[in-house]
């Protein structure tokens, strides 16, 4: 009865130190899902910029 009682007692120990690292992995993939879509954000707003500037041009551009 001891054994089976020690054996649980690390099966269990063991799942709460999985739950843990699963916690800890978690939270460090949503920080690096913030920041991958602050990032995209940031890209998205040079892209729009650019599209603007790039309209811009072809506004100026002579007539064929």
């Amino acid at each position: 009865m001891d054994n089976e009682l020690k054996s649980l007692e690390q099966k269990i120990s063991q799942l709460v130190g999985f739950c843990h690292r699963l916690r800890e992995e978690n939270h460090g993939l949503r920080q690096q899902l913030v920041s991958e879509q602050n990032d995209n954000k940031h890209l998205n707003d040079k892209l729009s910029g650019a599209k603007g500037r790039l309209e811009s041009l072809l506004t100026q551009l002579p007539e064929a």
